[in-house]
C-alpha cells in the first residue's frame, strides 16, 4: 500500500519502538530500520522524514555506528535524537565530546519558540535527558534553539537543509511536549497529512488481501487472543468462507479458555468463518518434556503449531495461504526490524521452520504495534470483551511455567491464574463502584506464573516441600516499557491465601516488582 512513511534509523537505542509509536500516534506510519540500511533503500523508500534514534556509543570513538554524510544531502528532513543527533553534528563538522556535567533525568530546558520544532510551545519546560557526550561545537550553517543550565547544545538546527539535533527524548512522556515536538517534525517540517488511521487502514488491508488471495483459500492460526482474532475479523471481511480458522489447544491455554475461544469463533458464534478445533494437548506435552531452555520450548511449540496446520489443511485440501496474527514488536523484537538484539523469538516470527508447506505467509497485521490492533479491532466491529482482552502469548504458559512443562505444572499455573485474575479483576470492579471511575492502580497485564523454585513449608501440622508462584502486575500505555502494578496489599493477601489453600502443589506466594526495562513482560 503506498503511503507517506516516515522512517526510524535505529543507532541502537532503547526507545526506538517508542519513536516509532508517537510518530503514529500522530496518524503518520512510521518503520524502523537498523542504520545499516544501504542509502539506495532509503532512496527507493523516498520517506517523508528520517529520525536517528538514540544509542549507548560515543559517536566518535572508532567503530561506533555511523551513516554517510550523503544521508544528510538528500533534501529529506532529518531529525536526530541523542545519540542522532551527536552522530548528526559530528558528521556535519561539529564538535562531540565527553560532557563535564553528565544528564540523566527530568530536566528544566529552554525553547527558541521560533524554530519549527517548538513552535507554540512554551520556553521553558522540563524534558528527559539521559546523556555522557554532548555536542560542544554545532556544525557549520546550524543554529542552537535550546539549551539547559549544563547542556549549551539542548537542540540545533538548519532550517535551510530541514537538518535538526535534539539531544533530549522527546518520545518519552516524562518530556512534558515531546509529542507537540514530534508533531511539529512530521508535519510542520516534513509536511505530512496524517494520513495513517485504522479506518482507512482497514479498508484498505482488506482491498489488499482480496488482490492477493483471490479465489484461493486462506488457514488462520488462531489462539483466541487479541491479534489472531483482529486478524479473523480482518481476513473474513476480506473473503469470507475462504478463511479457515484452526484453533490449537497445545494445553498451554489459561483456565476454560479452549472452550471460550470455541464459544465465540465456532459454529454457534458471530464469525462468517470456517472453525476447526485441534486438542494436541498430549502431543505438545511429549515435545516439551525435558525441555527447559526458554527459546527451545518456544521454537517447539512453534514449529508443532506449523506442523499442525500442516495437517489440517491436507485434510482441508488445497489451501494457498497461512495467515498470522503477527504485529510490529514481534518483528522488531525477534531482530528483523532494526537493529536491537534479539530479545526472544516469537512463535509466529523468529520461531517458524524452514521449511513451510505454503505458498505464501499472511499478516495483515504486521504493520501494527499493539493499541493499533485494538483500534482496528473495534473499526471491525469485534466485541470489545474481546478486543481489550489481556495479552496472551503465542507460547501460552509455556513461558509462564519456568523450566519443563508438564500437565500438572499447567493445572497448577491454571488454577493460580485463574484465581489471581479473578480476584484483581473483582476489587477493581468495586473500587469503580464506589468510587466511579477506574482504580489507579488497575493493571494492563497481570497473570501468575510457576517459577521452578521448590521450598519447604507447614501446612496444618504437616511440612510441604511445593513450588512458589510468581504474580505478575504491570501497568503500560504501549507495553515496550512498563511499571509494577501497585495492586492493594489487602488483595494480594486474599489472592496468596486463596492460592495456597486451593492449589494443590503450591505453598509460597510472590509478587514480581520488576520493570520494562529491565525485565520483560512475561518471564521468559
Amino acid at each position: 500500500m503506498k503511503r507517506e512513511t516516515v522512517i526510524v534509523l535505529d543507532f541502537g537505542g532503547q526507545y526506538n519502538q517508542l519513536v516509532a509509536r508517537r510518530v503514529r500516534e500522530c496518524n503518520v506510519y512510521c518503520e524502523i530500520y537498523s542504520y545499516k540500511t544501504d542509502i539506495e533503500k532509503i532512496k527507493e523508500m523516498n520517506p517523508k522524514g528520517i529520525i536517528l534514534t538514540g544509542g549507548p556509543n560515543s559517536c566518535y570513538e572508532e567503530g561506533s555506528p555511523t551513516y554517510t554524510k550523503e544521508l544528510f544531502e538528500l533534501g529529506i528532513p532529518v531529525l536526530g535524537l541523542c545519540y542522532g543527533a551527536q552522530l548528526m553534528q559530528h558528521i556535519m563538522g561539529g564538535k562531540v565530546e565527553k560532557a563535564p556535567v553528565r544528564e540523566y533525568g527530568k530536566t528544566d530546558t529552554y525553547f527558541d519558540t521560533t524554530s519549527p520544532l517548538f513552535a507554540e510551545l512554551p520556553e521553558e519546560s522540563v524534558v528527559w535527558m539521559s546523556h555522557f557526550d554532548y555536542i560542544s561545537e554545532v556544525a557549520p550553517d546550524f543554529h542552537i534553539c535550546a539549551c539547559t543550565n549544563d547542556c549549551p547544545v539542548a537542540a540545533a538546527e538548519n532550517r535551510e537543509k530541514q537538518l535538526y539535533a535534539i539531544q533530549f527524548h522527546p518520545e518519552v512522556l516524562h518530556t512534558v511536549y515531546g509529542k507537540e515536538i514530534l508533531s511539529n517534525f512530521v508535519y510542520k517540517v516534513c509536511e505530512c497529512s496524517g494520513d495513517w488511521k485504522m479506518d482507512s487502514f482497514v479498508e484498505s488491508s482488506i482491498q489488499a488481501i482480496r488482490e492477493k488471495v483471490g479465489d484461493g483459500k486462506v488457514l488462520l492460526a488462531l489462539s483466541g487472543g487479541v491479534d489472531s482474532s483482529v486478524a479473523a475479523g480482518l481476513l473474513s471481511r476480506a473473503i469470507g468462507k475462504q478463511l479457515t480458522c484452526v484453533f490449537v489447544d497445545h494445553g498451554l491455554l489459561r483456565k476454560n479458555e479452549g472452550d471460550e475461544v470455541e464459544a465465540v469463533f465456532g459454529p454457534t458464534g458471530d464469525f462468517d468463518l470456517n472453525f476447526i478445533r485441534v486438542n494436541a494437548q498430549e502431543r505438545y506435552y511429549n515435545k516439551l518434556a525435558g525441555v527447559t531452555e526458554p527459546e527451545a520450548k518456544r521454537k517447539i511449540i512453534g514449529e508443532e503449531f506449523i506442523r499442525i496446520f500442516e495437517e489440517e489443511a491436507k485434510k482441508i485440501g488445497a489451501v494457498d495461504f497461512l495467515a498470522q496474527g503477527t504485529i510490529y514488536p514481534d518483528v522488531v523484537e525477534s531482530g528483523l526490524g532494526g537493529e536491537s538484539a534479539v530479545i526472544k523469538s516469537h512463535h509466529n516470527v523468529g520461531g517458524l521452520p524452514d521449511f513451510v508447506d505454503f505458498k505464501e505467509i499472511i499478516e495483515p497485521l504486521r504493520d501494527l504495534f499493539k493499541d493499533e490492533v485494538r483500534k482496528a479491532g473495534l473499526e471491525l466491529g469485534i466485541p470489545k470483551e474481546l478486543v481489550f482482552r489481556q495479552p496472551f502469548p503465542g507460547p501460552g504458559l509455556g513461558i509462564r511455567i519456568i523450566g519443563e512443562v508438564t500437565g500438572e505444572k499447567v493445572k497448577i499455573v491454571q488454577d493460580a491464574d485463574y484465581i489471581y485474575r479473578s480476584e484483581v479483576d473483582k476489587a477493581a470492579a468495586a473500587y469503580e463502584e464506589a468510587n466511579g471511575k477506574e482504580a489507579p492502580w488497575k493493571p494492563n497485564q497481570y497473570f501468575a506464573a510457576l517459577t521452578n523454585m521448590r521450598s519447604v513449608g507447614v501446612m496444618g501440622d504437616e511440612r510441604t516441600y511445593d513450588y512458589a508462584v510468581a504474580l505478575r502486575a504491570v501497568r503500560t500505555i504501549d507495553f515496550m516499557t512498563a511499571e509494577s502494578a501497585e495492586i492493594p496489599f489487602e488483595v494480594l493477601q486474599t489472592v496468596m491465601s486463596r492460592i495456597i489453600n486451593e492449589v494443590k502443589g503450591v505453598n509460597r506466594v510472590f509478587y514480581d516488582l520488576t520493570s520494562k526495562p529491565p525485565g520483560t513482560i512475561e518471564f521468559e
